[in-house]
């Protein structure tokens, strides 16, 4: 396939494995919860430059949410998110009820230990039980070659990695690079529910993360002395509300003290009801 003509909208498991069964190898897997913008686009478009054909997936996962407002909130548009889809080069988009992804009875989930406990882990009991188990499901069905996955969930992308080592899940996952708006903040399906206030306001994220670079750059390597830079930046904004900022390892996720290899600096921050994550490898 080449994304040249408009892609197969398949809405169940029997109509996805049909559709996958005559489709051409190998196959590049693109997981979203829909609300596509341009950094999911970057990512359909790497698939779509590194597989013969590209599988998106658009399903609001109610088991990875924690507030069931978070979950009623979450911005749906599917006319406007195939569009995306076709425009960037996708040539199967699997739209799957919660009824199909989760049949009558189910009682499966996935878990990994201890990448899961800090940071998002432990600000969302149970929400990475939740991506485990679909991202499982995903990788399962498709049986893709390649699968895609946005940085900016960098501890997303650490524990569905070990979780594919663990299980012997063949399927390569890909990480691909963070994509900004101009003034750096991060791209997420969140962002259309910040205020006017809050938007102007949520580059700090940036700002901060940017901090405790220069502070690396400049020779230090005490972690708390990176924490503390985040947070007297994110103090500067009377709207920005930190849940976490982290100086960790980018291999398990643990607190810096004194460190001397690369670290993973990293934050949570709240502005109202929108809750936003950003982080920055340092190396």
């Amino acid at each position: 396939m080449s994304g040249a003509t408009l892609p197969q909208v398949v809405r169940t498991r029997a109509q996805l494995r049909e559709a996958l069964a005559e489709a051409p190898r190998p196959i590049g897997l693109v997981p979203t919860m829909g609300a596509l913008h341009e950094g999911h686009a970057s990512l359909i478009q790497r698939a779509r430059r590194e597989n013969a054909t590209v599988l998106i997936s658009i399903f609001v996962n109610p088991r990875q949410f924690n507030e069931l407002s978070d979950f009623r909130k979450y911005p749906r548009d599917e006319a406007a998110d195939r569009r995306l889809a076709d425009s960037a080069g996708a040539d199967i988009i699997w739209i799957p009820s919660v009824a199909d992804v989760y049949p009558a009875g189910f009682q499966t989930t996935v878990t990994v230990g201890a990448l899961t406990e800090p940071l998002e882990g432990a600000a969302r009991p149970g929400h990475f039980e939740g991506v485990t188990t679909i991202v499982a499901i995903l990788l399962g069905l498709a049986g893709a070659e390649r699968a895609y996955f946005g940085q900016k969930d960098a501890q997303q992308l650490l524990v569905i990695r070990r979780m594919a080592t663990d299980l012997g899940i063949g399927t390569e996952i890909v990480a691909c690079p963070i994509v900004r708006e101009p003034d750096g903040l991060a791209m997420s399906s969140r962002n259309v529910r910040l205020t006017p206030e809050a938007r102007a306001a949520a580059p700090v994220l940036r700002q901060a993360l940017l901090a405790a670079r220069a502070r690396y750059e400049a020779g230090e390597r005490d972690g708390e002395a990176l924490r503390a830079a985040m947070r007297e930046m994110l103090a500067k904004e009377p709207l920005a509300e930190p849940e976490y900022v982290s100086c960790a390892s980018p291999e398990t996720l643990n607190e810096l003290d004194r460190f001397d290899g690369p670290a993973l600096v990293s934050m949570a921050v709240r502005f109202g009801s929108v809750r936003l994550i950003d982080n920055e490898p340092l190396a």
